[in-house]
């Protein structure tokens, strides 16, 4: 089987592509320093698919580290890079813990493979800002991002199609996601973010399990059918098999340059307020929510053409609002009888 190294694989986008690389056939190596991950979820992946996966406690920054552990694993066929920190307000206050942190591990990661690798890059929508014309398709100009880490994207993406252009044998897909939600069928493995969480599925689990206090909706004044901001949401499991697209593709070779751009989300967008109401359908829980003011920096509504990634990837995304707010509440209800 292909060995494909997993960077941030044991991260909530992470640990669910590990599934479904072993699912289609791949062995799976997973580096992560575990700044922004818990250990328990090697365990987690071991019952999911009947082995433990490979495991090196690595920071991606080392870069004498880097050097050897790629030295030590010449059969790697493809790497799909996670790792990065991602928060974005603790991005606006310490930007150079980002700076440092994303670029490093990234050009170390590159320049451990003599440049010679296939790559799959995880960006973000963020680096599209507010588009101009909705749905967004990958031929957008991006904008000034509204923070460092979304900046790390934007330049992260710039550095490795500037080394393409010059480096025949780097092969580059960027995935650009909107917002994963929800989690494995299983409900074993899932978002695990630490402290108070920044995205919303999260929060309504856990405002909704007790952990935390009322949810805030960020402005109803929106140009949107009920005033609340619009996002494309696309489950966590999907967003997994969009990694393992992409991997075959650079394998196949059928790549039309040796940096190439994918949209990945549902193609349409829902509300702050239809997520909470679908939420509450989906699991017959009630929730307690409040208006508040906009919040600085968020965008009203963004929703990406995913037809690229259904003609060149062969991929689409198949799980609905219910299955993501579903499996997001089975996941909040295992960790509350499973702490971890």
């Amino acid at each position: 089987m292909p060995k494909i190294l997993v960077t941030g694989g044991t991260g909530f986008i992470g640990s669910h592509t590990v599934v479904e690389l072993h699912n289609a056939g791949y062995e799976v190596v997973i580096v992560d320093d575990l700044s922004n991950s818990n250990p328990k979820i090697l365990q987690q992946l071991e019952t999911i698919i009947g082995i433990r996966p490979e495991f090196v406690e690595l920071d991606l920054c080392d870069e004498a580290k880097v050097k050897e552990f790629v030295s030590k694993h010449s059969d790697i066929a493809g790497v799909i890079h996670f790792a990065a920190f991602k928060a974005v307000g603790e991005s606006v206050q310490n930007p150079l813990k980002y700076y440092r942190n994303n670029f490093y591990s990234l050009i170390n990661l590159i320049t451990a493979f003599n440049s010679n690798v296939k790559l799959v890059f995880s960006s973000s929508c963020t680096v599209y800002g507010q588009p101009d014309i909705l749905p967004v398709t990958e031929a957008a100009p991006t904008k000034k991002a509204e923070s460092p880490y979304g900046n790390t994207k934007q330049i992260a993406e710039e550095i490795l199609e500037e080394t393409c252009a010059v480096t025949p044998d780097l092969k580059v897909t960027s995935l650009r996601y909107f917002n994963p939600v929800g989690a494995h069928h299983t409900a074993l493995i899932g978002e695990l973010p630490i402290g108070v969480p920044q995205n919303l599925v999260p929060f309504i689990t856990q405002s909704a399990i007790g952990k935390r206090g009322a949810i805030t909706v960020y402005g109803d004044d929106y140009d949107t059918v009920d005033g609340s901001a619009i996002r494309d949401y696309i489950h966590v499991v999907d967003l997994a098999k969009a990694h393992v697209a992409a991997i075959k593709r650079l394998e196949s070779g059928k790549a039309e340059s040796n940096y190439e751009v994918f949209n990945l989300g549902t193609g349409k967008g829902s509300t702050v307020l239809q997520i909470i109401d679908a939420f509450e359908q989906s699991t017959g829980q009630k929730l307690n929510y409040t208006i508040g003011a906009r919040r600085e920096g968020d965008i009203e509504k963004v929703w990406g053409d995913v037809s690229k990634a259904a003609k060149d990837l062969g991929w689409k995304a198949e799980l609905g609002i219910s299955e993501m707010m579903l499996s997001a509440w089975n996941w909040e209800k295992y960790l509350k009888d499973n702490p971890f």
